[in-house]
């Protein structure tokens, strides 16, 4: 027999705990502008991250929004990485 899983509003855990979780930053509109001005890009030219993503669930990033994303890496130090949040597809 399978259970479903119920949908959550929050997860019962800290998603940030994991080690293999990166940092998630949801940016504020004069930022994400700045974002988009200093690449020369539309919000729908940055890969997609969705809104029933735990990461952003914990964020409370909306479907819209822009997430730094900041990765740790042995050779690079960190990382930044963009993602448009969209709704579930």
């Amino acid at each position: 027999m399978v259970k479903k899983q119920s949908k959550e509003k929050e997860p019962s855990y800290d998603v940030f705990k994991h080690e293999l979780v990166p940092r998630h930053i949801l940016l504020k509109p004069a930022e994400a502008k700045e974002v988009l001005e200093r690449y020369h890009i539309k919000p729908f030219q940055i890969p997609y991250i969705k809104s029933t993503d735990p990461a952003v669930r914990a964020i409370g990033a909306k479907p819209g929004d822009i997430v730094k994303v900041v990765r740790r890496s042995a050779t690079a130090g960190e990382s930044d990485f963009y993602r448009y949040v969209v709704e579930d597809f």
